[in-house]
């Protein structure tokens, strides 16, 4: 294996801030959306899944169709339909309902 390898690249070391995390939490670093995989401490490094499908809260209302854009709405905490001001999550793997809680989210990452 070349020497320039580093990691599959699913998983992300993230430097999370100065509020902790919950796993399964969703977070953003820079254009990339991810999932915790465990609960993150305050100024702690832990691992952000960023490819795959996972399970997000949808804001009531959106209909997205399987293979749509869905964004991540860090202000309101769920995954919407609206690009503007919100950071490109993936795409909706199966279409959502108005009434559906949560939507599953083909992550933007890319897998290895």
């Amino acid at each position: 294996m070349t020497t320039r390898f580093v990691q599959p690249g699913r998983v992300l070391d993230y430097a999370n801030g100065g509020t902790a995390q919950v796993s399964g939490a969703v977070v953003v670093a820079g254009t990339l959306v991810g999932v915790c995989l465990a609960a993150i401490a305050a100024n702690v490094t832990g691992s952000v899944q960023i490819c795959g499908v996972f399970n997000l809260p949808k804001k009531a209302g959106d209909t997205p169709a399987q293979g749509a854009a869905v964004y991540w709405d860090a202000t309101n905490g769920y995954i919407t339909t609206t690009a503007g001001g919100n950071t490109l999550a993936g795409k909706a793997f199966v279409a959502a309902a108005s009434g559906d809680a949560n939507v599953a989210v083909l992550l933007n990452g890319t897998p290895g």
